[in-house]
C-alpha cells in the first residue's frame, strides 16, 4: 500500500488530493489509489475514476525517467451531497422518489423533500407514511447507495352510473311462457295462471337516477372531471303517472294490464275474446287484447298494447304497439306470389312456441321456443330459437334477419334445406352516427371557446354591472355556456358508448349454434357471406378480421 501521507484533504475539506513523486513511489496501480481512499478520512468521498486513471497513467509514464523527480498533484475524490429525484408517470397519476446517500456531503431530511416537492409542483396524493419510510431507509444507506418508492398517487375520476329502469310487475309474455304446475307436480300447458292485472297505485317501474360521479385529481392537483352517468327518461303512459311523493316511481292510476314501452309503461284496458273469426270480425282495439282461443284465417287484429293469443294464429295478421305472444303456434302458407299468409308485426317482442310460413317483424327480440320453419323473421334485436334448456329449437328454411345476433339449437336441416341468416348489418350506420357525434362534440367545444373569448373581452364587472342590457347579455352567454356544457357531456357519453359498441361489434353480435349448423346455410355477417358445405357442431360464427370464422372453443 502507498504511504498514507501521499493523500490529504484539500484546504476546504471538500476533496482528496494526491501528491506523488513518480520516481519515489511509482509505478502504481488504480488499486493502490483505491486503497488510499479506504483510509478513515477519505472512505466517505466519491472516487473520481477518470482522475484516478489519469494519475496512474502519468505516474507510470514518468517513473524511472529523468523528469520523474517532480511532484505531481491530482484530485482523486470529492464530497458530494445527497440527492433527490422524482419520476412521474406519463398520465401524471403517480410519482416515485429516489434518494441517493451522500458521499461525505450534506444529507437530506423531510424539509429538503418538501422543498423539492414544491419545486416539482407535486402537491396531491402524497403519503407522509411512505415518505417517512423512505427517509428511514435512506438514513441507513452507505455512500452512493439509493432507495426509491412511490410517494404520491392521484385519484382517478369515477364516472357516474347510468340511470336504470327496473320493472316491478310481470308482463303478459312472461305469464304465457310459464305454464302452471298442478298439485300432483305435473304441468298444465293450458293453465297459464291468472291474467296479469294491476290496481291503481301499483308501482310499475322504479328508476334509479344517474349519478354525477366523483371528480379526481393528478399529483399536480389538476382536476380530472368525472362524466355524469347517462340519464334516461321515465315517462308516464296512459293509465299511469309519476308518484307525487317519489318522482322516480311510475304508478298505475287505473286497473288493467301493464304494457311496457321504450321509456316507461302504460296500463291498458283488456279486451278479452274467445276466438277471432268471421263471426266476430276484425279487431282494432285501443288497449291490450287477450284471445283465449284462436285467430282464424284472414282475420286482422290490431292493438295499441299487447296481443296475447292462448291458441293458434292461422293465416292471419296481427299488429301490436306492444308485444305479441302466442301460446301455441303461428301457422301460415306460401301464396302464389311467394308471399306468406301470416304476418305478425310488433313494436315490442314476439314470442311463440312454433312458427311456420309466416312473416315476423319486431323492434324487440323474437323468441321461438321450438321451431321456426320456412319463415321470414326480422328484428332489430336478437332472434332466439331455443327452449329454456337449450336442447330444442330448430331454425329451418326461410330468411332470418337479426341486427344483434341469432341463436338457435340447430340451424338448417339434414336435407340441406336452404336457410338464410343475416346479422350484424348496421356497422356502417353506427360508424356514421359516431362521426356525426364526433363532429357535434367538436362544434360544441368551438362554440364554448367562442363564448369564453367573448366573456374575457368584457371590461371589468364594475364598469357594466349597472347596465341592465349588458347584464342581460352576459347572463344569456353564461346560460348558453352551461347548456352547451350539459349537451356536450351527454354527447360525449353517447360517443364513448357508441365507440365501445363499434370496437366489439362483431364479437358481440354473431350467430350461435348450440348443437348443429347443417349444410346449405347462407350466413351473412356484415358485408361477408358464406354458404356452409358440411355439418358443423356447436359453434359461434363471427366476422373475424373480415373473414367468416367458426369458433368451436366455447
Amino acid at each position: 500500500m502507498l504511504h498514507p501521507g501521499l493523500i490529504e484533504l484539500s484546504q476546504d475539506q471538500q476533496k482528496a488530493e494526491l501528491k506523488i513523486v513518480p520516481n519515489s513511489h511509482g509505478p502504481i496501480s488504480e488499486q493502490d489509489l483505491q486503497q488510499l481512499l479506504t483510509l478513515p478520512d477519505f472512505s466517505c468521498l466519491f472516487p473520481l475514476q477518470a482522475q484516478i486513471t489519469q494519475a496512474v497513467i502519468q505516474v507510470n509514464q514518468l517513473s524511472n525517467q529523468a523528469d520523474g523527480d517532480v511532484e505531481l498533484f491530482f484530485e482523486i475524490a470529492d464530497r458530494r451531497d445527497a440527492s433527490i429525484s422524482f419520476d412521474v408517470s406519463d398520465d401524471k397519476m403517480q410519482a416515485s422518489m429516489q434518494l441517493t446517500a451522500a458521499y461525505g456531503g450534506k444529507t437530506l431530511d423531510i424539509r429538503d423533500v418538501l422543498q423539492n416537492l414544491k419545486i416539482q409542483k407535486i402537491s396531491m396524493g402524497l403519503s407522509k407514511a411512505k415518505i417517512d419510510c423512505l427517509l428511514t431507509e435512506f438514513a441507513t444507506l452507505e455512500p452512493g447507495k439509493t432507495c426509491h418508492g412511490v410517494i404520491a398517487n392521484g385519484r382517478a375520476a369515477i364516472n357516474g352510473v347510468a340511470a336504470k329502469l327496473e320493472r316491478k310487475v310481470s308482463l303478459a309474455r312472461e305469464r304465457l311462457l310459464q305454464p302452471q304446475s298442478n298439485s300432483d307436480g305435473t304441468v298444465d300447458m293450458r293453465n297459464l295462471g291468472a291474467l296479469i292485472m294491476v290496481k291503481p297505485g301499483s308501482v310499475l317501474i322504479e328508476k334509479t337516477p344517474a349519478t354525477q360521479g366523483t371528480d379526481g385529481y393528478n399529483i399536480y392537483g389538476e382536476k380530472l372531471s368525472a362524466k355524469p352517468g347517462k340519464d334516461c327518461k321515465l315517462t308516464a303512459g296512459s293509465g299511469t303517472e309519476l308518484n307525487p311523493h317519489n318522482p322516480n316511481q311510475l304508478i298505475a292510476t287505473v286497473a288493467g294490464q301493464p304494457v311496457e314501452n321504450k321509456s316507461g309503461m302504460q296500463v291498458d284496458d283488456v279486451l278479452q275474446i274467445k276466438n277471432v273469426d268471421v263471426g266476430y270480425g276484425h279487431v282494432d282495439f285501443k288497449g291490450s287484447i287477450l284471445i283465449t282461443g284462436d285467430v282464424c284465417e284472414g282475420m286482422v287484429v290490431k292493438s295499441t298494447g299487447d296481443i296475447t293469443v292462448m291458441g293458434f294464429v292461422d293465416s292471419a295478421t296481427l299488429h301490436a304497439k306492444g308485444d305479441i305472444t302466442v301460446s301455441k303456434g303461428v301457422i301460415g302458407r306460401q301464396l302464389k306470389d311467394l308471399s306468406l299468409s301470416t304476418k305478425l308485426v310488433a313494436q315490442g317482442q314476439i314470442s311463440a312456441q312454433f312458427v311456420q310460413y309466416s312473416h315476423l317483424e319486431a323492434l324487440g327480440n323474437i323468441l321461438i321456443t321450438k321451431q321456426l320453419l320456412h319463415s321470414h323473421s326480422q328484428t332489430q334485436q336478437q332472434l332466439i330459437v331455443s327452449d329454456s334448456t337449450g336442447k330444442r329449437g330448430d331454425l329451418v328454411g326461410g330468411k332470418a334477419e337479426a341486427l344483434k345476433g341469432i341463436q338457435a339449437v340447430a340451424i338448417g336441416a339434414t336435407a340441406d334445406t336452404k336457410t338464410e341468416l343475416f346479422c350484424a348489418m348496421e356497422l356502417s350506420e353506427l360508424k356514421s352516427q359516431l362521426k356525426q357525434l364526433d363532429h357535434s362534440v367538436k362544434s360544441m367545444v368551438v362554440a364554448m371557446l367562442n363564448i369564453e373569448a367573448q366573456l374575457r373581452k368584457l371590461p371589468p364587472k364594475e364598469q357594466w354591472q349597472g347596465d341592465a342590457m349588458m347584464v342581460e347579455q352576459v347572463t344569456v352567454m353564461l346560460d348558453e355556456k352551461r347548456r352547451m356544457a350539459q349537451i356536450r357531456a351527454q354527447e360525449e357519453l353517447e360517443h364513448d358508448a357508441l365507440k365501445l359498441e363499434i370496437e366489439h361489434y362483431y364479437k358481440r353480435y354473431c350467430v350461435h349454434a348450440l348443437k348443429h349448423v347443417y349444410s346449405n346455410v347462407e350466413i351473412h355477417i356484415g358485408n361477408l357471406f358464406q354458404r356452409t358445405q358440411r355439418e358443423h357442431g356447436p359453434c359461434y360464427i363471427r366476422n373475424l378480421n373480415q373473414e367468416i370464422h367458426f369458433d368451436y372453443s366455447s
